[in-house]
């Protein structure tokens, strides 16, 4: 199963958690032409910032979303890590049954 297919998983599994909302947050680099040459465009919140981002009773949750094998990027850990700081809520899934734990754990 890939990432996207998990994360579709995970968003069905959680779509009715009370308190919780959650946005997918994609990350990267876009480029376009114009008359003055190709434009680069950055999107996403920031550079390793997690898949699914949301909140959850106030507090700032994001969900990393990872293959079984799949391992997190420096800029990913960074990232999860200024999250906790900050007080906010944050995990690596591997799956919807994961996911929907971890969230029931964190009521």
């Amino acid at each position: 199963m890939s990432e996207g297919e998990i994360q579709d998983a995970v968003r069905l599994a959680l779509a009715d958690v009370p308190g919780l909302v959650l946005w997918r947050n994609n990350v990267g680099m876009a480029e376009h032409w114009s008359p003055q040459g190709v434009q680069r465009t950055r999107y996403g919140l920031a550079p390793g910032s997690a898949d699914l981002i949301g909140c959850l009773g106030g507090r700032f949750v994001a969900l990393e979303i990872k293959t079984p094998k799949g391992r997190l990027t420096p800029e990913q850990k960074t990232w999860l890590a200024l999250v906790e700081r900050h007080g906010g809520l944050t995990a690596v899934v591997r799956s919807a049954d994961e996911a929907l734990a971890v969230v029931r754990g964190w009521l």
